[in-house]
């Protein structure tokens, strides 16, 4: 648990009991409580708790809607995310067919199922009979006619509006009336996918995040028709799924992916100022973040974020600059952990990220090209480029209703970010640095950096009334 200031108390504790009489022990034990008590990282965890039970209640739903009952499922791809979703679908003990083009790929996409399965056995979180009744579970099709019992379908193909239009129009025409058609877009327009249905009112979003089986943030994106029932259904799954589900509107990204892009956006810029991935996933980590976002981005892979950027370029004004190291990156093959080398390097089976002496001259042109001198960089400065950007857009979302409240932003970056905890959350943490002070950081990146960082109405309107994010409520 890195970061976290009570687990060493609570070993002190124990060693107390161990070496001093008992009134004494109680004594020590005691001021070791108190002095929990009084760590600010108190607030943050008790937020976090309660922010995850907030997250399940949706202002504006009635209370008498009652979710349409799943009792069978289904997933269209038999890739990573597929394969991740259809077992959280057989860990809950719900029968789900896995859905390929083909029987090669769909037996793929099996056997990734019982290698997963058996990954947890040889560490003895599984038994083999347990193993074998969540695979009898899962059913391996190639025919969306098969799909027609289905009470919700989950469609987790490419990142491609046209290929998930073709998948729409096909469930369109097979799923039974009332069955959920949900997509596991990361970024895409929810209601335009709605659109290639004559039936948008059961059209939601389920966006998983990595490995499915194993995340527990699920974000339950709810379109301009999505119905009452189909949303408090959606909400359902995600509780029989043992997910931590929150509500989020539409808009390029959600609000995950959204903020993340921010963030991911600004510590690229620190390395044409100067820095390091090192340096930057260091300063993260320190932080509490759990993963530096270099690393991160080499987990996912490079070309993911390129398709998005260029995506984002055909709408974004021409005055947005983007940071162009990552495509330097892809341009020469280096895509992450799946080609052996991005931001970092890595041996064949494994992991660990070594130094990619490949990069250095890719940053220097970088620089270059943009007439940058290349400076070091602290710890704060590389802290701050990077949440900053999280709260500020964070209160941009808040603004624009994309999420119900500030705490639900905080339980999606908790738990699917790798947010510390004991930070309460972006947007708690920025509460507790003082949304003055924020502001004021924002500016002066403002007037440094450019329009990325125009400073959010919201944070600008809380920051002048002395009022947090945690305080305000929409139409406030």
């Amino acid at each position: 648990m890195p970061g976290l200031f009570s687990p060493l108390r609570c070993i002190a504790a124990v060693e107390a009991a161990t070496r001093l009489p008992l009134a004494e022990g109680l004594k020590r034990e005691r001021e070791l409580f108190t002095e929990c008590l009084n760590s600010p990282q108190r607030g943050a965890l008790i937020h976090s708790f309660f922010a995850e039970r907030q997250a399940g209640k949706i202002d504006d739903l009635p209370s008498d809607v009652k979710p349409r009952p799943i009792r069978t499922a289904a997933v269209i791809g038999g890739g990573t995310m597929g394969v991740g979703i259809a077992l959280s679908f057989a860990n809950a003990g719900v029968p789900v067919k896995l859905l390929e083009i083909n029987d090669d790929a769909l037996q793929r996409g099996l056997q990734r199922a019982r290698e997963t399965y058996a990954a947890s056995v040889k560490r003895g979180s599984l038994t083999e009979d347990a193993m074998e009744q969540r695979l009898a579970l899962i059913t391996g099709v190639t025919d969306y006619g098969a799909l027609a019992d289905a009470d919700v379908v989950v469609e987790a193909v490419f990142e491609e509006m046209g290929v998930k239009q073709q998948v729409f129009e096909q469930l369109d025409a097979v799923c039974k009336p009332g069955a959920i058609l949900a997509s596991n877009t990361s970024s895409l327009d929810l209601n335009a996918i709605a659109a290639f249905t004559r039936r948008p009112e059961d059209v939601v979003g389920l966006h998983f995040f990595s490995p499915a089986n194993v995340m527990r943030l699920l974000e339950v994106v709810r379109g301009e028709r999505t119905s009452d029932e189909v949303l408090a259904a959606a909400m359902a799954i995600g509780k029989q799924l043992k997910k931590v589900s929150v509500v989020v509107g539409v808009c390029d990204g959600f609000v995950g992916n959204r903020m993340v892009f921010q963030y991911g956006r600004e510590a690229e810029f620190l390395l044409e100022e100067g820095a390091t991935p090192q340096q930057v996933d260091a300063a993260l980590r320190n932080f509490g973040m759990a993963m530096g976002p270099f690393a991160m981005r080499d987990l996912s892979g490079l070309d993911i974020g390129q398709a998005i950027r260029k995506r984002q370029r055909a709408t974004l004004p021409a005055h947005l600059d983007f940071p162009t190291v990552s495509d330097k990156l892809c341009a020469a093959g280096m895509l992450g952990q799946k080609t052996g080398a991005g931001y970092y390097r890595y041996e064949p089976g494994n992991r660990t990220p070594q130094e990619n002496p490949d990069l250095a001259p890719m940053l220097e042109a970088a620089s270059r090209e943009k007439g940058i001198e290349r400076q070091a960089l602290d710890e704060q400065y590389i802290v701050e480029r990077c949440i900053f950007a999280l709260v500020n857009e964070g209160a941009k979302i808040l603004e624009e209703g994309i999420a119900q409240r500030s705490s639900d932003i905080d339980v999606i970056y908790l738990n699917g970010y790798g947010f510390p905890a004991f930070r309460g959350g972006p947007m708690y943490y920025a509460d507790s640095v003082g949304l003055d002070k924020v502001l004021a950081r924002v500016k002066e990146l403002h007037a440094r950096c450019g329009d990325w960082w125009k400073p959010a109405p919201l944070l600008e309107k809380l920051a002048a009334e002395g009022r947090t994010f945690t305080e305000w409520q929409a139409g406030q």
